[in-house]
């Protein structure tokens, strides 16, 4: 039985920036890849909420894992927090990618999207990174 591909979650200070990558990944790797983002505050400003990450979680989640690449600080702060609000048989399964947001969600849906498991869809994106 397989458990599917890597779900890939987008999480930006801003809307757009998510939705403009989300649009960018879907547009490239297709729909193989769950895929959802979140951005911005409710008021419509600059940044992120814990409630908007755990249902992003929920909108992409696969038993093959849930890969999530933020844009700053208090993303990556408030997908930890989200990450320890899953049930405990789920915390193992999401990672945060330590890395650049475009063109690590485009590189881990793409090895995601060829079935590659949640610490290779990770590894891969972060190689990105600045040493």
């Amino acid at each position: 039985m397989t458990k599917g591909n890597v779900g890939i979650v987008i999480v930006s200070h801003s809307a757009d920036v998510a939705r403009g990558t989300a649009d960018m990944v879907r547009q490239m790797v297709g729909d193989e890849v769950p895929l959802a983002w979140c951005g911005g505050d409710p008021d419509g400003g600059l940044g992120t909420s814990v409630e908007s990450i755990l249902g992003a979680i929920d909108q992409a989640w696969s038993e093959a894992g849930v890969a999530i690449l933020v844009d700053l600080g208090g993303a990556e702060t408030n997908s930890e927090m989200a990450i320890e609000m899953q049930p405990e048989e789920r915390q193992s399964l999401i990672a945060i990618c330590n890395a650049p947001i475009v063109e690590g969600a485009v590189i881990a849906a793409t090895e995601a999207s060829g079935g590659a498991p949640l610490a290779v869809v990770c590894g891969t994106a972060e190689e990105l990174s600045p040493a």
